[in-house]
């Protein structure tokens, strides 16, 4: 059976760019009176490698408390716009329309919309009535590669049609102003909007095959990474320090991952890993025994981006793509589960 292809990938961002400065100083009027320990926690504004991130309205929307009416009005609102946007890149660089397509994956832990994003928006993208929707929640950071993952297996299934995967998350409406915790500042402090999207065809596409994938899900950590859900909206939730779980743990789930794909560390010239932050990047690198300085796309989009959750690994893979790739990538998204998710790529010359 002919393995899915890479037909074309896009990327996009919401016109509004804030910079981490300004978020900083935005964090201390906010924060800095009514949580004591906001002086000790503010450093993490400067260790994150973040320069500027993007979202989805202006900066004065976000000074002032929001509940879930609001935030969902913005996230139906912004998440539209995006996957039109996006979505009509990856067509045009597919030369292909939307009435091509056969079957859309919907990436997105940010924002509920039911009907889901892709209904929303297909009289505008020109989504045939016959059109295959698969919308996937829930999946977090790690959705980036476990969305290309399944994408790339509904189009191996059905050698000759065209799969679009579109991932939107617009994280930035989850700020909270009640919310006097770590956790909150950690996100406050790392979170940007999104999307990114990917055409996909067996049997005549591009260069980048996705030869296999292989996820890992860790017992006992559903307190690592996550969502809560109250009356005012989505609470981040991180109560252990990835860095220091993906240091310790990371290692031998991806030895065991690449083992079931018949395959060794050694057959990868390239990670392509989704950047958490930059102590993420660090214990990645640790974890995978590379060099310091190795995983430098990953760098160089959380400092233009910030985490933007599941689209992030395709900024990445973009730049790596620009760059150029070896003859095998791993592709690898961490997320809440907690989960290592990972795509063997194949790259002709």
């Amino acid at each position: 059976m002919p393995k899915a292809a890479l037909v074309s990938l896009a990327t996009s961002v919401p016109p509004h760019v804030f910079m981490q400065k300004d978020v900083l100083a935005a964090a201390w009027d906010g924060f800095g009176a009514r949580f004591p320990d906001f002086g000790r926690f503010s450093s993490i504004f400067s260790n994150t490698g973040i320069i500027k991130r993007h979202g989805v309205k202006p900066f004065d929307w976000y000074l002032e408390p929001r509940g879930w009416p609001e935030r969902t009005a913005a996230f139906l609102e912004g998440a539209e716009a995006l996957f039109v946007d996006v979505a009509s890149k990856a067509l045009a660089n597919a030369h292909l329309t939307g009435a091509d397509i056969d079957t859309v994956v919907t990436v997105c832990s940010t924002g509920i919309a039911t009907p889901s994003l892709e209904a929303r928006v297909a009289r505008r993208m020109g989504f045939r009535s016959d059109v295959a929707r698969v919308p996937v929640f829930g999946l977090g950071c790690a959705g980036g590669a476990s969305g290309l993952s399944i994408a790339s297996r509904l189009a191996q299934a059905q050698p000759g049609s065209n799969v679009l995967l579109v991932m939107i998350e617009l994280c930035s409406l989850a700020l909270r102003h009640d919310e006097l915790t770590k956790a909150n500042i950690v996100a406050v402090s790392l979170f940007g909007d999104g999307a990114a999207a990917v055409v996909l065809r067996a049997g005549d596409g591009g260069a980048i095959r996705i030869e296999n994938a292989g996820e890992h899900l860790w017992p006992d950590t559903l307190d690592i990474m996550g969502w809560s859900v109250d009356p005012e909206g989505f609470g981040v939730i991180f109560r252990r320090t990835i860095p220091e779980f993906v240091t310790a743990n990371l290692n031998p789930a991806v030895v065991q991952i690449l083992a079931n794909m018949q395959m060794t560390m050694a057959d990868i010239g390239r990670f392509v890993c989704h950047p958490g932050g930059a102590k993420v990047v660090n214990a990645l690198e640790s974890a995978l025994r590379l060099d310091q300085g190795t995983l430098d796309c990953e760098r160089q989009v959380i400092a233009d981006y910030g985490n933007m959750s599941s689209p992030t690994v395709l900024f990445v893979l973009e730049q790596a793509i620009a760059k150029g790739l070896p003859a095998r990538s791993l592709l690898m998204a961490l997320g809440p589960g907690f989960t290592a998710s990972c795509i063997a790529l194949q790259h002709a010359a």
